[in-house]
């Protein structure tokens, strides 16, 4: 295959690009990310900065990615400007001490915010494919992310042609940009598998400065072994859902699911897929990962949507070597379609997320850790928890070996409200907030959820702040998170020092 526009090494495509420029890189988690450019602008800046120079740009990705993008840069000091999302130990520690500005942005948003301005001009889109045609047709790897609204607004475009993935991913991809107002018109997916745009990304000829060929896999490692929290929280969640198709509250074809990323999530789609009374299933959710392939090749998920491919190279070698089966059951959507309010809310979604801490009431803190330094950020979370049939958040009840209760008086940092969170699950059993008012809910969380350690204190602390609508006190709320501070366990709390 020929290459119809200028070949450049890595080095060549980083010099195009200059301090203070705006980038969006294609990928969404560590698929369908660049890699070789991305080091060449780290190595760019490196040298730069020794020669007293300055060099930084801001770094406009779908999502989380790779040491060789988020990593190489962060460590480069190269990154000025972040958003929406991001996962990479090095970036976090650059973020957290103030040496990157990060903008946590909910996922379904990113791609409108920039067509409508409020994020500035993009001066490039760096975008990994696996075919690239004369005119200007992309095939894209292994995600879309926010790839069509990256390739209109940049002004100009590199490409990494990976030869590690195959052209025939053609046809797996559904690229579809929605008008913006008032010209929006309703999205027109009725099922998961409804395909509604085209198997390209284009973008104008003229904009293509180069292509850089490679032939790296994408940066995603396997997950943990489950741990017997992880597997408990898995059964807890299919025996809730098989509860709820008993009790009429959920169709007995069942309810497209969404998935967040991580072991967590991992369990619990293995659990689902092992449970007896789960019917066969689809999922309409941002990420695909490993435990998906093994239920979409037993029949257990019927069709998948996605905004990517979150495989472990194993895996990923087991959907590119049989591309014919997976192409008829699984479809990659920007993530403004992946995600989208409107098709969540149509679809009936089951979004099924995780926590870092869950207050008394059903607050959600998914990003920041003791309220100050930044985790991960809020990701795709928020577009399904707020849209969905059935919202569904889950972690283990403690961490650091129980020094740390996951259920707290008050979350330190609030991303998703009581309001729009129905279902609190961890290793310990479920609690469904429906219907209950904030002292009803205190109660149950503390009974279904808490570890047994930590259910006494709990408790007392509800006893002594139990008059208003919502049992709290200003003075006491944190005393948990205080103490950990203080002597490096959350256990042990006498409620009366901390008035």
């Amino acid at each position: 295959m020929s290459i119809p526009f200028p070949s450049l090494t890595a080095e060549e495509a980083a010099s195009h690009i200059q301090h203070g420029q705006r980038v969006g890189f294609s990928g969404f988690t560590a698929a369908g990310v660049p890699k070789a450019i991305p080091l060449g602008i780290a190595r760019r800046a490196e040298e730069e900065h020794a020669d007293g120079r300055e060099f930084q740009i801001g770094v406009l990705t779908g999502a989380s990615t790779g040491p060789s993008l988020d990593g190489a840069l962060a460590k480069a000091h190269a990154i000025s400007f972040r958003t929406p999302y991001q996962s990479n130990a090095d970036l976090r520690a650059e973020i957290n001490r103030g040496g990157a500005r990060f903008v946590d942005m909910h996922l379904s948003m990113l791609q409108q915010t920039l067509r409508y301005g409020f994020l500035g001009p993009l001066d490039w889109a760096v975008v990994e494919a696996c075919d690239v045609t004369a005119g200007g047709g992309i095939v894209l790897t292994t995600a879309v992310g926010a790839v069509p609204t990256y390739l209109d607004k940049a002004e100009k475009v590199l490409i990494e042609l990976n030869r590690h993935h195959p052209p025939t991913l053609l046809g797996m991809h559904d690229v579809y940009q929605p008008l913006d107002p008032p010209l929006r018109r309703e999205i027109p997916i009725y099922s998961a598998s409804d395909r509604i745009g085209s198997p390209l990304a284009t973008v104008d000829p003229a904009k293509i400065v180069g292509i850089v060929e490679t032939d790296l896999e994408d940066e995603v490692h396997g997950f943990d072994k489950p741990t017997p929290a992880t597997e408990a929280i898995g059964r807890n969640v299919a025996d809730f859902l098989v509860a709820e198709m008993r009790a009429g509250r959920m169709p007995r074809h069942f309810l497209p699911l969404q998935s967040g990323v991580g072991n967590i999530a991992n369990s619990v789609l293995g659990a689902l897929g092992r449970h007896p009374d789960i019917p066969a299933f689809e999922m309409y959710t941002e990420v695909l990962q490993d435990a998906v392939v093994p239920l979409i090749e037993s029949g257990r998920c019927r069709f998948a949507s996605t905004c990517s491919l979150t495989l472990s190279p194993e895996v990923m070698q087991r959907v590119t070597g049989n591309l014919p089966f997976f192409r008829r059951r699984i479809l990659m959507r920007p993530q403004e379609i992946s995600n989208n309010p409107e098709i969540v809310r149509r679809l009936g979604v089951v979004s099924m997320n995780t926590a870092i801490e869950v207050d008394l009431f059903g607050d959600v803190n998914s990003t920041h850790v003791m309220g100050r330094q930044m985790m991960n950020g809020i990701g795709g979370s928020g577009d399904f928890t707020r849209n969905a049939y059935l919202s569904i958040f889950s972690c283990p009840s403690v961490a650091k070996g129980g020094k740390i209760s996951a259920i707290v008086p008050l979350v330190t940092h609030a991303d998703h409200s009581e309001h729009s969170v129905q279902v609190v699950i961890t290793e310990q059993g479920v609690a469904d907030l429906r219907g209950l008012d904030p002292h009803e809910r205190a109660r149950l969380i503390i009974d279904r959820c808490a570890h047994p350690d930590y259910r006494p204190q709990l408790h007392q602390y509800l006893e002594l702040v139990k008059q208003g609508h919502s049992p709290q006190s200003l003075s006491l709320a944190f005393a948990m998170h205080r103490q950990f501070d203080r002597t490096g366990t959350m256990a042990g709390v006498v409620w009366e020092d901390w008035r």
